[in-house]
């Protein structure tokens, strides 16, 4: 069976972590890479972590380091409250024996674009620098890839940072709308489908017990997070922001779309707000505005297990 490739950039972050280990265990997926960014943690942790979770897959994953400050804006504060200081909420600092490699994340991107024609997805999952940068190194790349799935927005539900911007956009909004602008197939993967599924902590205490070392691993960090969503949100569990979106790269039949051009807002009151664009020379985008909830759970779940 053909694997579909797939290069994860990321911040990682607990649900990054969900995503990266389900694409690591899922049989229909062949992660590539991944390319570090700062976002959930600052770019130097972000970087750490994607080696070490590569390194608990067992798995020889590249990881390329991306940019550590947005295109325009001053950096926002990390997301510390939400993922651990760390990244991983109380789980200690962990440092891999890997080291990223010499080429960074924008040209890496790229190179493997390049080398790939047509069969790569693009998966970005933390704010879009690195992914804003690689078109810049190489716009030729929008019709090289086969696709790109984004975990961004939310067009229709409003932020989760601000009432208007979801937390990847608004770390780079500038970034976000030359992606959202560019001549490419994108779908995305917003908050009007990643907050409707959550998973409770007995979900992942099910996990530790089927797959000790993932599992237990995940169990242990979203012991930080749903704190948050409940002291925060006020659920009893967290959303699967990061995993679903790339599920979506293989089952994109349990999503359902809508086709609008998009683009960001770059005004101070609305800064990071995914938006209906007016300008109709932009290609539309796929927009996922429903998910099979019990589907998309199952999946992940059932595929972590296969971990050990």
């Amino acid at each position: 069976m053909n694997k579909q490739k797939i290069i994860i950039d990321t911040d990682p972050g607990i649900d990054d972590a969900m995503a990266v280990f389900f694409a690591g265990l899922s049989e229909k997926l062949d992660l590539v890479a991944m390319t570090s960014v700062f976002g959930n943690v600052t770019l130097d942790i972000a970087t750490r972590n994607a080696m070490v979770l590569a390194e608990i897959l067992n798995q020889n994953v590249p990881v390329s380091e991306g940019f550590s400050k947005p295109l325009v804006q001053r950096p926002n504060p990390v997301s510390d409250y939400v993922h651990g200081k760390e990244g991983f909420g109380d789980i200690p600092a962990r440092f891999p024996k890997a080291k990223p490699t010499s080429v960074p994340a924008d040209k890496y991107i790229c190179d493997l674009i390049n080398a790939n024609i047509g069969e790569i997805i693009l998966c970005p999952v933390g704010p879009l620098t690195n992914i804003a940068m690689a078109l810049r190194h190489d716009p030729t790349i929008t019709s090289k890839v086969k696709s790109i799935i984004i975990m961004g927005g939310g067009v229709f539900s409003g932020g989760n940072v601000t009432e208007f911007a979801e937390a990847n956009i608004w770390n780079d909004p500038h970034a976000a709308d030359e992606v959202f602008a560019a001549d490419w197939e994108v779908t995305v993967i917003g908050l009007d489908v990643t907050q409707k599924v959550v998973c409770a902590h007995s979900d992942f205490s099910k996990l530790a017990n089927k797959a000790p070392v993932i599992g237990g691993f995940l169990a242990q960090a979203t012991d930080f997070y749903i704190k948050f969503y409940k002291e925060a949100v006020g659920i009893n569990g967290c959303q699967m922001h990061d995993p679903i979106t790339v599920i979506a790269t293989i089952y994109p039949d349990l999503f359902t779309y809508e086709y609008h051009p998009i683009e960001v807002c770059l005004e101070p009151s609305r800064i990071g707000e995914t938006m209906i664009s007016k300008d109709k020379t932009r290609r539309f985008a796929k927009v996922a505005v429903d998910v099979d909830i019990d589907a998309v759970k199952k999946i992940f779940f059932d595929t972590i297990e296969t971990g050990f």
